[in-house]
This record gives C-alpha cells, sequence and structure tokens, in this order.
C-alpha cells in the first residue's frame, strides 16, 4: 500500500492545516457523536460523524434531519424500502470491489446480491467543528481493514436571504492503494439507469407528491441521468419544501443526476454512469455540491435565481 499521506482540501487547503487558528479541539473521545449546524441561532441539520450501524448498511457519516428553517424536515435515514439511505451522505456502489452504498451489490448474471464486500467510512481526524461548519478528515476502509481512500471532506450551513439556507458539502477523496483504484456503480456493471453512487440525498416524501425541475426540463423521466447546471425537488402537502442541487466548481464535468421521484425521492451526483471512474495511485477525485433548503414549493423562476446565486459561492466562504 502507498505511504499515507494528508490529502490537500476541496479548495487546496492542506488537511490539518485550516487557512486560519482554530480553538484546540477536545478530546475525541469526549464527544458526542451528533454535531448540530445552525443558521441564524436555528438549528438546521445534524452530523452523524461517528455512527453506530450494522456492517450491512456500509456504516459512513451521514446527515439527518435537515431542517427548513421553518423546521420541515427534507431527509429520511434508514427507510423501510432502502434501510442503506442515510440522509445526505457520500456513498459509492463499487470501490475497487467494496461496497460503500450499502444493501446489495449488483452482479452480471445475477442481479442484486447480499455479499460480504461491505466498506465502511471512519472520522479521523477533526480540522474545525463549530456551530455552522465541520471539516475533517476520513478512511474508507473496505471489508478486509485495507485502506482504500483517505477524505477530507467540509459541511458548511450558509445563510441565504428569506425563507432558505445552503448545505455546502465539498469532498475530496485520494486513493492510497498501490495500484489504479476503480469507482463503478450498477449501471457499469450492466444496470441500465443504475448509475449512482457519490453525493446522494434520501429526501422525505411521506405521502406528498414531489416534482423534478430543471433548467430546460421537469420531471424525473426527463432529468434522471441528464447533466445540467442545477436540479430541484418540490414536496407539496401542508408544508410544502424545495430543494435545489447546484454542482458547484465543475463547469466543464459536471456529473449526471440521478433522480427519484415516484417510488422514493431522491438525488444524486453520479462519478459514474456509464464509464467506470479509474482513479492512479495518489489520484484525486473532488467535488461540491451546494444545496438550497426552502420552505414553500418555490416557481421555476425563483429555483433558478437562487441556483444562480449558490453558484457563485466560493468554497472559501464556507471556511469563514
Amino acid at each position: 500500500m502507498a505511504a499515507q499521506r494528508r490529502p490537500a482540501g476541496p479548495t487546496g487547503m492542506t488537511a490539518g492545516q485550516p487557512s486560519r487558528p482554530e480553538a484546540t479541539m477536545p478530546d475525541q473521545a469526549a464527544l458526542p457523536d451528533t454535531v448540530s449546524l445552525s443558521v441564524g441561532g436555528r438549528a438546521v441539520a445534524d452530523y452523524v460523524w461517528q455512527p453506530r450501524l450494522p456492517r450491512t448498511v456500509s456504516p459512513r457519516p451521514f446527515l439527518h434531519p435537515v431542517r427548513t428553517l421553518a423546521g420541515t424536515e427534507v431527509t429520511e435515514s434508514m427507510p423501510e424500502d432502502h434501510p442503506h439511505h442515510l440522509g445526505v451522505s457520500v456513498a459509492v456502489a463499487d470501490v475497487g470491489g467494496a461496497n460503500f452504498w450499502g444493501g446489495r451489490t449488483f452482479v452480471p448474471g445475477h442481479g442484486p446480491v447480499q455479499l460480504p464486500n461491505h466498506g465502511t467510512q471512519r472520522h479521523h481526524d477533526w480540522t474545525a467543528r463549530t456551530s455552522t461548519a465541520v471539516r475533517h478528515e476520513l478512511r474508507w476502509v473496505g471489508p478486509d481493514g485495507t485502506e482504500l481512500l483517505h477524505e477530507y471532506r467540509r459541511i458548511a450551513a450558509l445563510p441565504l436571504s428569506g425563507q432558505a439556507w445552503a448545505l455546502d458539502f465539498g469532498f475530496e477523496l485520494t486513493n492510497v492503494t498501490a495500484g489504479p483504484l476503480t469507482f463503478a456503480s450498477p449501471a457499469t456493471n450492466g444496470r441500465l439507469g443504475a448509475g449512482y453512487g457519490g453525493f446522494f440525498w434520501r429526501a422525505r416524501r411521506g405521502d406528498r407528491r414531489v416534482h423534478v425541475l430543471g433548467p430546460e426540463r421537469t420531471g424525473e423521466r426527463h432529468l434522471h441521468g441528464r447533466r445540467t447546471a442545477w436540479l430541484a425537488l418540490t414536496g407539496s402537502g401542508t408544508d410544502p419544501w424545495t430543494l435545489i442541487f447546484v454542482a458547484a466548481d465543475q463547469p466543464r464535468r459536471t456529473d449526471l443526476w440521478f433522480v427519484r421521484s415516484r417510488d422514493y425521492a431522491g438525488v444524486g451526483s453520479a462519478l459514474a454512469w456509464t464509464q467506470p471512474l479509474v482513479v492512479a495511485p495518489g489520484g484525486r477525485v473532488r467535488r461540491r455540491i451546494v444545496t438550497v433548503v426552502a420552505d414553500g414549493r418555490l416557481r421555476s423562476r425563483q429555483v433558478a435565481d437562487l441556483a444562480g446565486t449558490v453558484a457563485a459561492i466560493p468554497a472559501e466562504a464556507a471556511q469563514s
């Protein structure tokens, strides 16, 4: 295995060396397993950084619940239909043969099969932990205990005007193995349309109708597997909400969107849709998704305006 090193953060910052002095971090053993993020003094998201979960869901840090400013929950965790869906997380179905998504693995010629191949994402070290932002290092460990990836992750809750705020989620994965590491999906392994893997948000649907919006098209059928600058979900009912997902810092290689709105509500930015993503030893995969969380069912023009606003937010803003 390649020598371990501290990866650079999504903005070029070296993990463990914040851009400004930080308060001394407390002993990790004394910290609670969940960090609450706030906007304007309102708790809007809980980040479970040290989950205690069964191996079959591919244990990993996740955000749940995430709430609007009015308190409406817009995430689901471990629902009956997909117990391995954990609110907001980074999940990949196949990394060098290890399952970091959870649940069954799609095997060509056999379909979904339950295998003992589940990996775990483990917290390693904090670089920042406040009421508005967290930054930490993680280790992606395969089922045999081998470290495959080192991750630097940054999550921040940012205020916006009106009844909305933004969740800024950036991550960088570094291949620490001695050889090339392949990121794959059920789609690259033969299951058409199932190109999920990467940033993924399982939204709370309940009995409400969920609509899918894009810059030029609407509906799951027209936006699933498409490459657009943003994509939005809106939920109706007595407490309507809107989620706007913006592929920030990706002007030339915006990932295709994985979206579901009928059997369940969820959005992901897919790393490997039709072709596996192969990362050389020491190579990096860097992504940043900024999600607007708003009360009310916003109209297309309002969604487009907000998407443009958050797309212009520099990653450095989440570190202030």
